[in-house]
């Protein structure tokens, strides 16, 4: 299959790096050009690849390289439909990152640049290429433990904000400043705006729908931080599953702009594990094992080094094939729309103390 020729726009979201890899390796891939304004991101790209050229606007970069068939999205979320409208006028296929907006009127707009330009557009959820979730939706799916009761998933981690400020600016991260509830000081744009992973997944896993979403937000374990770090989801599918969902930044972390090993303060930097009741018994998974633990700078700290398969590989094989052949990626707007659409109910059952009903 020929490569796709590909190029990165923005390089502040906190998967870029694991991008320069990626976009490196991958031999459908023929990496051209990036854009960059942020001067930090800038810097770690020149420390780390060689032989790109770099780029301020999306103007320009697209002027100088005509050949670029594909992007990835690696911006803000606030950012998002700007460059989607610059992709699609080109006809430019797109890897989004994985909130492409919470602005449902600018998804209406980014789901018919799509279909009316003809081009791809896949959002990034690494996690349905995770080997252990395959087995899992494979044992599952096979009836190895009878009509599905409960799920239950966590996905927990260490907040980016530090790295990437964005991330901490609900402007930049849910679009505007709205308050999280009521008499409380904090906004939406937080933790829950970095975890739609076990939100799509529930959905992949039964076959169905949210129904009613029931949400709570606890206090900040970070006091200082603008938006929420810590929540808990609860509800009900519409096939009668019934869910808890936590997509918490619950593990804490060093405050350095570079991230590095070690800048975890617990081994581990996430926690994505999902267990499943039936009727006939139970499945648990941890996605993110076997790990190798050891001490590393920069702080000589007891921290992990991940082992797993690398997801990236499936997600960039998917995007190549459906760009080629013209196929309609699993995780693509429609898909997603119901995703954020229940991520936009736990904010009001946090903003009204109720349940939502979809």
């Amino acid at each position: 299959m020929k490569p796709v020729k590909i190029a990165m726009l923005s390089l502040t979201h906190g998967h870029t790096r694991k991008y320069f890899q990626v976009l490196n390796e991958n031999p459908l891939l023929d990496w051209v050009a990036v854009q960059v304004r942020d001067p930090l991101a800038k810097e770690f790209f020149e420390e780390n690849v060689k032989g790109i050229p770099c780029y301020e606007t999306e103007e320009e970069m697209f002027s100088a390289h005509p050949e670029i068939e594909a992007v990835v999205i690696a911006s803000e979320n606030s950012e998002h439909l700007k460059q989607m409208r610059l992709c699609a006028e080109r006809g430019v296929h797109i890897l989004s990152m994985k909130i492409p907006t919470f602005d449902m009127k600018e998804y209406d707009e980014m789901e018919e640049l799509v279909e009316k330009n003809h081009i791809v557009c896949q959002v990034e959820l690494e996690l349905h290429y995770n080997p252990v979730v395959k087995r899992l939706k494979e044992l599952k799916e096979n009836g190895k433990i009878g009509r599905l009761l409960s799920f239950n998933a966590t996905n927990v981690t260490l907040c980016p904000a530090w790295a990437f400020p964005w991330q901490g600016k609900p402007e930049y991260s849910y679009g505007c400043r709205r308050a999280l509830k009521p008499g409380d000081s904090r906004y939406r744009g937080g933790a829950l705006c970095d975890h739609p992973h076990i939100f799509d997944l529930i959905r992949v896993v039964t076959g169905s729908e949210f129904e009613m979403i029931f949400a709570q937000a606890a206090p900040n374990i970070r006091k200082d931080l603008e938006e929420e770090d810590m929540l808990c989801v609860t509800g009900r599918m519409k096939d009668g599953t019934v869910f808890s969902l936590d997509p918490s930044w619950g593990k804490s972390e060093e405050r350095i702009k570079k991230p590095v090993r070690g800048w975890e303060i617990n081994p581990k930097r996430m926690e994505v594990n999902v267990t499943l009741h039936g009727e006939k018994g139970s499945l648990m998974a941890d996605c993110f094992g076997p790990n190798i633990y050891h001490n590393t700078a920069p702080k000589e700290r007891y921290t992990v080094q991940y082992t797993y398969f690398d997801e990236w590989v499936g997600l960039i094989d998917e995007f190549v094939e459906c760009i080629r052949t013209g196929k309609t990626p699993m995780i693509n707007l429609k898909h997603h729309r119901n995703t954020i659409r229940a991520m936009l109910a736990v904010y009001d059952s946090i903003e009204t103390g109720r349940p939502v009903f979809m």
